[in-house]
């Protein structure tokens, strides 16, 4: 059977440093792309993807916002890691400040202080980049589960923590472990060097007022229960209780 490593690339949460580790494991065998719903089934597309690069083992994308495919005679590793959610926020307003590009949140954070940034990506309808963002990118995972949208990313983590690696920005090298430890069968000469990649520092000048971080506290609750109940499958991991098992097709 094909194995192969998706990674789901969350904005702001070490994925630039998890693809640096996996291109340079697989030089010409690792694949980027970005999808849009609007030009069909994301799911089809993703599965279109890895059967057309028929020799890539890893691939990575910022927008894999839907169930993960089912491919006969592949198996899909995941990929996944969460952040802080406050954190995650002043790091993407610190990112998306320097960026040299005129997406909407470069736009907007260069016009704006952090709380003017937050203020006006809350007040956009539909923009979830400072409202429970990882929530909504991992229920996408499981749109058919049962329950609200924080059910549904929690079904998601227990799916990625059976069949792939769950990490925690945190504790990126414990993620980079059991991901060398996941492959190392098929790939015994994968190595996870420590790799501090697209990341930003905070300057006085961004530095968050209380008020900022009560209202973002508030407005990414889920995010932080999320985050919770990733530590606790992994603590469960780490006992021995539910460890991630090599599943069949995903």
């Amino acid at each position: 059977m094909r194995q192969i490593i998706l990674h789901n690339h969350l904005f702001k949460n070490a994925g630039t440093s998890v693809d640096q580790i996996l291109e340079r494991n697989f030089p010409g065998r690792w694949a980027s792309r970005e999808f849009s719903a609007d030009s069909g089934p994301v799911t089809a597309q993703v599965a279109d993807w890895i059967l057309e690069n028929d020799r890539a083992v890893a691939f990575s994308s910022h927008t894999i916002a839907c169930p993960l495919p089912r491919i006969d005679g592949v198996r899909i590793l995941p990929i996944v890691l969460l952040r802080e959610p406050v954190e995650r926020i002043a790091s993407a307003y610190r990112f998306e400040r320097l960026q040299d590009a005129q997406t909407k949140g470069a736009v907007l954070a260069k016009q704006h202080g952090l709380a003017g940034y937050v203020h006006a990506r809350l007040s956009i309808p539909g923009d979830r980049q400072c409202r429970n963002f990882q929530t909504a990118r991992l229920a996408a995972l499981m749109p058919a589960a049962p329950g609200t949208e924080l059910d549904r990313a929690r079904a998601a983590l227990r799916e990625v923590a059976q069949t792939g690696v769950l990490g925690l920005v945190a504790d990126f090298g414990g993620a980079m472990k059991r991901l060398t430890d996941l492959v190392s069968a098929q790939h015994p000469d994968f190595r996870a060097h420590p790799i501090t990649a697209n990341a930003t520092r905070m300057t006085a000048s961004h530095s968050m007022s209380p008020e900022m971080r009560t209202l973002l506290e508030e407005t990414n609750m889920d995010d932080s229960q999320l985050l919770e109940f990733a530590r606790g499958l992994l603590d469960q991991a780490g006992s021995g209780a539910g460890a991630p098992q090599l599943a069949g097709t995903v």
